[in-house]
């Protein structure tokens, strides 16, 4: 049980393995596992970025159908995006008018008045920060944005997702020097990801505490 697990968790290090053994139902096993990352709250450890990338080399190798493998795993990542959201948009009512000292009326409203105004732009941007990816379709429901809003950007947020690692994975997967280094370049890429978001951030607290008196 926990070498399966293992494998799971690391089935980014170990998909050649799952692709001998099993042959077609890896799909079902990529597609589930990145439904998971994006879908459950509860999972946000599952391998995604690499996992991506990495199954588009296998695709360029021919031992997956990369055009395939990408409309499975667009198809898990909107799903998944989506049944967050209505976890969140289910919970987050009862949670923030609860007798509590720390949640109340106020911040589900300031949550709602964000993903009005940034939600697009953070839905997008968090499909390429981990664990970011599985919490933020679960607070835009938290805040109640607009079904049709949150659903136009999780297409777009997972077509770039998807299908840009999965075409670099395809051309420059099997390149040794980014085999032997693909840890580094991940972390490099999420980095590159995080500046504009933190950057944001900073930047409106900084703002925020120069408008006050």
């Amino acid at each position: 049980m926990l070498d399966f697990l293992h494998m799971i968790l690391h089935i980014d290090q170990t998909l050649g393995i799952w692709v001998a053994e099993y042959g077609a139902w890896i799909y079902l096993v990529l597609f589930l596992i990145v439904f998971g990352e994006t879908g459950l709250v509860v999972l946000p450890f599952l391998p995604g970025d690499s996992l991506l990338f990495i199954a588009g080399a296998f695709g360029a190798s021919g031992l997956l159908d990369p055009v395939l493998l990408a409309a499975l795993l667009v198809l898990a990542a909107v799903l998944g995006n989506t049944v967050n959201y209505h976890i969140g948009r289910y919970i987050g009512p009862r949670v923030f008018t609860s007798n509590s000292r720390y949640l109340d009326r106020k911040a589900l409203v300031r949550t709602h008045a964000f993903y009005e105004k940034h939600g697009g732009k953070t839905i997008i941007l968090s499909r390429f920060l981990p664990v970011f990816r599985t919490f933020a379709p679960f607070v835009a429901g938290v805040g109640s944005m607009s079904i049709l809003k949150f659903q136009l950007f999780n297409a777009v947020g997972a077509l770039l997702w998807v299908c840009g690692l999965i075409t670099l994975g395809y051309f420059f997967g099997n390149v040794p020097i980014i085999k032997e280094h693909l840890n580094t370049i991940v972390l490099i890429g999420i980095g590159a990801a995080a500046v504009p978001v933190v950057g944001g951030v900073l930047w409106r607290l900084i703002k925020g505490q120069a408008s006050r008196p």
